[in-house]
């Protein structure tokens, strides 16, 4: 671990991802802690496909730090769509970006990994150290696989080249600006879409994934951001770190308390037919507060209640 912070404020630094719904959260976070924002890079993949290396080799030119956010993502449904993709966009991306990278002279890389790479039936809380101790749920097993061999590999590239690369986990996101689109979104923003267009369309019931059993944990995205940020700074080991609340809820008692929310009196019926995924996913928080300070702030509900209010501002 580091003695001393990385300070920020000279520093060159490569956000892939930067332009999403995490990534601008972190750019913030990065100028409250310091870094120069004319100074920050943020590639687009219109012009910037990071699947080739000579992208990647152009985005780290010169860059003292890079920060990968970016990612090919979504929730159950296009994971079963889309399995080759997603294992293949986001190994190239990231086994490159770090190669890259180690070759530029890159002084800081911070890799944010996916708790999707978890064994199905990790033990609860999720330890950083069960990681290996089995096989992801099948439904996103490629994407999980793809980001855990990031890991494998800036282990490696620490052990021979001392290249200082960290590895983060944070837990299922949430937040204003979020991904609503029902193609591809997580639990959350698919949940709240689906009460607000039925309140809108007047329907007394609406259809829910699953039977409403497994957990989850959710991670503010401010708070998540707070963390990379944290982590960067303080951070310097081979060791992955998990970024997360440590608390669960059910998916029964989370739309529950999005309809109560939202003022939504319908039924839930539930697809008993579709998947659950992971039976629960609640992780062990307790390296990120050790090591570098890291604990979450913002309250889940007040965080819910932000994001309804977003959506129902934002919402075509």
């Amino acid at each position: 671990m580091t003695s001393t912070p990385l300070e920020l404020n000279n520093q060159r630094i490569l956000v892939t991802g930067g332009a999403g719904f995490l990534g601008r959260q972190v750019i913030d976070q990065l100028c409250q802690a310091g870094a120069d924002r004319c100074k920050i890079t943020v590639p687009r993949s219109h012009d910037c496909d990071l699947r080739q290396m000579d992208a990647c080799q152009r985005a780290v030119d010169q860059q003292d730090v890079v920060i990968h956010l970016a990612a090919h993502v979504g929730g159950i449904g296009l994971n079963r769509e889309k399995p080759a993709e997603l294992f293949y966009d986001n190994l190239m991306m990231g086994t490159q970006l770090i190669h890259a990278a180690y070759e530029a002279g890159v002084k800081k890389f911070t890799c944010v990994g996916t708790i999707c790479a978890y064994p199905k039936f990790t033990p609860v809380p999720f330890k950083e150290d069960d990681i290996w101790n089995g096989y992801p749920e099948e439904t996103n097993a490629p994407y999980g696989i793809a980001k855990k061999a990031l890991l494998v590999q800036l282990q490696a590239y620490r052990q021979q080249y001392g290249f200082d690369g960290i590895y983060l986990l944070p837990v299922n996101l949430y937040g204003p600006e979020d991904n609503f689109d029902p193609r591809s979104s997580h639990v959350i923003p698919a949940l709240i879409r689906k009460v607000y267009e039925a309140q809108q369309r007047g329907d007394r019931q609406i259809p829910v994934w699953g039977d409403g059993s497994p957990t989850r944990e959710f991670l503010y995205s401010t708070d998540a951001a707070r963390g990379i940020v944290m982590g960067t700074q303080l951070y310097s080991d081979g060791e992955p770190v998990n970024l997360g609340t440590g608390s669960e809820i059910t998916i029964k008692d989370l739309i529950t308390l999005i309809c109560h929310l939202m003022d939504y009196q319908g039924e839930i019926v539930w697809e008993t037919h579709q998947p659950n995924g992971q039976p629960r996913r609640c992780l062990d928080t307790d390296r990120a507060k050790q090591a570098f300070g890291f604990t979450a702030e913002v309250g889940f509900e007040a965080g819910l209640r932000n994001t309804i209010a977003w959506y129902r501002q934002n919402a075509r």
